[in-house]
């Protein structure tokens, strides 16, 4: 950085450093520039060998096995197990122990320092003596049975006694009687969300918001529905929309009961879906929302075509009444007056009059 100075000043562009106050506190002892030279001379206890004694005294507390100690070994375990001891006892050194110990000072460690070879009545939890179970409804719980680690399952004391569950659903009891179908064959059928919403209604009181559903519910084994739900919060729309999907299940016409029967074309608002039948593995070649009701309602071979809009509603209500719309093979035998001969036995399940 470049400094100016005035030509017609006298005083130099330096500036003379302010004289500042000394930092050291008030004394009477002199201040030491270096540092002092102590009077004695430091003498490692390395030097004086009273590290050496210290482990030399550690190390012989680790004795060998006496020879009542190995019979208390051979009573617990093999022989083989006996020498395998002994040898690991033999190559560790008790010096390397001693020098290469370490205290622990993790979160789990204790607070004092033992071996955990004796139970100290102050610290440690106390062994108590195993009850008798002579009679279990008489017999005093142990202190393991009340800890709170480890409680007990409750137990139903009474059979007039139960739990709430599903079945106290009011909407699960009404679509049980409506569609004569168990609990459990409707947690079987397979439920999917494919459109979902905000919607607004203006009021004179102002605007109040809602939540629109569209489901569709199949059994995976040509049946299919599709339901609508709408409701402020997102729980009620759901449920309004699965149980009117499952109760407008309706069966679907399959060609083998893999693909559709020809080519289908249905038409809802400005959206057009165009349904055609495939061979067997070609798979369902479609948009997401198709696809997904392909595999609710069982097809597994099916090609689809959306030339026009592609509004997700439309589409989906469009897919539903292509696949209602089929024409069957009988309806096509009854309208040129012919007779349909099963040759290949693929429709009516191979039955034949």
């Amino acid at each position: 950085m470049k400094t100016t100075r005035c030509l017609f000043c006298r005083v130099g562009s330096a500036a003379t450093p302010k004289s500042q106050p000394s930092s050291r506190a008030f004394s009477t002892t002199p201040a030491t520039q270096a540092k002092g030279k102590p009077a004695y001379p430091n003498v490692r206890a390395v030097d004086l060998g009273l590290v050496q004694q210290r482990v030399d005294a550690a190390a012989r507390t680790f004795k060998p096995y006496t020879p009542r100690e190995k019979q208390l070994l051979a009573l617990k375990y093999t022989p083989a197990q006996v020498r395998a001891i002994e040898a690991a006892e033999a190559s560790i050194d008790p010096k390397d122990v001693v020098r290469q110990g370490k205290i622990r000072r993790d979160t789990f460690a204790l607070t004092y320092i033992d071996d955990l070879a004796k139970i100290q009545p102050l610290v440690d939890k106390p062994v108590r003596a195993p009850t008798d179970d002579i009679d279990p409804g008489i017999r005093m719980r142990t202190e393991d049975e009340q800890d709170s680690l480890a409680p007990e399952m409750p137990k139903i004391k009474s059979l007039g006694m139960k739990f709430e569950s599903e079945d106290d659903d009011p909407h699960l009891q009404r679509l049980m009687q409506q569609t004569g179908l168990t609990k459990e064959a409707i947690r079987r059928i397979r439920c999917k969300t494919l459109v979902n919403h905000r919607v607004v209604n203006q009021t004179r009181m102002g605007k109040i918001q809602s939540m629109y559903y569209l489901t569709i519910a199949g059994n995976e084994n040509g049946m299919l529905g599709i339901g609508e739900g709408k409701a402020g919060e997102d729980e009620d729309a759901i449920r309004q929309a699965q149980y009117a999907a499952i109760r407008n299940m309706k069966p679907i016409p399959r060609y083998e009961n893999r693909t559709i029967f020809g080519e289908v074309e249905a038409k809802v608002g400005a959206s057009v879906v165009q349904l055609s039948s495939r061979p067997p593995g070609f798979g369902n070649r479609c948009q997401h929302l198709i696809y997904e009701m392909a595999r609710a309602a069982g097809i597994s071979d099916l090609s689809a075509r959306c030339p026009r809009s592609r509004n997700p509603m439309n589409i989906v209500k469009a897919t539903y009444e292509a696949l209602m719309k089929q024409r069957l093979p009988e309806d096509v035998a009854r309208a040129r007056g012919r007779k349909l001969v099963d040759v290949r036995k693929v429709y009516y399940q191979g039955l034949t009059s």
